[in-house]
């Protein structure tokens, strides 16, 4: 008798790719069908196939990965939507990124948690970027004294601007962690798993370290946690004020997991995404890829406004920065993983060019 095939479960590629995966873990052979060839990775309508005499084991090992899918998901909703990190230094740039903190937590009913992450300099002599050093001494060699009076004075200001109405009602708590500030920082964001990292940087007209600072630099490219880049010159007080995003992307799948993590972070703020990629020189595969970025957005983001471009010039950095005039973008946001334009972008002596060049916020997300 034959043993014909049989459709067990309909997803987008990826999502047939575990299934697939999970099933013959189990014993039970399995087979894909209805991929698309020139773009695999954004084909809706997957089918997995397996063997009529098989179902009923499939079944069983679907219906336990559901159950355990969703649990798994409420819980990691349940802590991602408890804090928002914000790292401050008691500094201008830092006032601004804790100001939006409170405002994304207002909208999200999350709590904001403060951090500051001090070292002693007396074992340390070389700068890290956006903090601040207490100068150590033998006149002074009490720093968390010191470090304890600054937040005492930063909560004050905070509970002044909540009961002038300045700032939202939203909880938030101060944590105080001796160490390297990016370490500890990433060390709070790995075991406490925040919805979003917002951190202040210095205007453009003030960058005399790398990239935007050591410490958001060494975060932004270690943390899985999404994070928010602010320069303090930018003309936003919250993400409301955010109208128009740049996604910046190569083609590459993660890009497209990481622009649902955009559209979670972000929800349920309403903006217009432009998703750009930059071409040097002209490649017909960039225009079919385009297409076909188009056909996936079309269905899965039918309410959502998307404008699609492809950046042509000789300096990336030029190109990008008027385009970011022209459509007077607000953020741009990129995914981080090799061989996209992060990497470009984020190379050290380009990056340094960028920063000075720009004062619009970045969004970064891992993929």
């Amino acid at each position: 008798m034959e043993d014909n095939l049989v459709t067990v479960a309909i997803h987008t590629y990826e999502k047939a790719q575990i299934l697939k995966s999970v099933l013959e873990a189990h014993g039970i052979e399995a087979y894909i069908q209805n991929v698309n060839q020139i773009l695999p990775v954004v084909s809706a309508g997957v089918r997995v196939r397996i063997r009529e005499s098989d179902l009923a084991r499939a079944l069983g090992v679907i219906e336990a990965m559901d159950r355990n899918e969703a649990v798994s998901q409420a819980l990691e909703e349940e802590n991602r939507l408890k804090t928002i990190l914000v790292p401050v230094d008691f500094s201008d740039y830092s006032t601004k990124a804790y100001e939006m903190g409170f405002r994304m937590a207002a909208e999200k009913k999350a709590e904001v948690v403060l951090l500051h992450a001090y070292y002693n300099p007396s074992f340390n002599t070389m700068p890290i970027g956006d903090v601040i050093n207490y100068d150590g001494g033998p006149e002074d060699d009490n720093i968390k004294e010191k470090v304890e009076q600054d937040v005492e004075k930063q909560k004050a200001d905070i509970d002044e601007k909540i009961a002038n109405g300045t700032l939202p009602k939203v909880n938030y708590q101060f944590v105080l962690r001796e160490g390297v500030p990016e370490e500890e920082i990433a060390r709070y964001a790995k075991d406490h798993n925040p919805l979003l990292i917002i951190m202040g940087t210095r205007g453009k007209d003030k960058k005399d370290q790398d990239l935007i600072g050591s410490v958001t630099a060494e975060i932004i490219d270690h943390s899985m946690v999404p994070v928010f880049a602010i320069p303090e010159n930018a003309p936003m007080n919250g993400f409301d004020d955010i109208k128009s995003i740049a996604y910046a992307t190569n083609f590459d799948d993660k890009d497209l997991v990481a622009f649902d993590k955009l559209m979670q972070v972000t929800k349920p703020f309403k903006f217009k995404i432009h998703f750009i990629h930059y071409l040097q020189k002209e490649n017909a595969w960039s225009e079919i890829k385009l297409r076909g970025i188009k056909d996936y957005f079309a269905k899965y983001y039918p309410n959502q406004e998307i404008a699609y471009d492809i950046l042509r010039g000789e300096d990336m950095l030029t190109t990008i920065d008027n385009y970011i005039k022209k459509n007077s973008i607000d953020a741009i946001a990129i995914t981080t993983h090799k061989r996209n334009i992060f990497t470009r972008l984020f190379n050290p002596s380009v990056a340094r060019k960028m920063v000075f060049h720009s004062n619009t916020p970045m969004l970064v997300f891992h993929a």
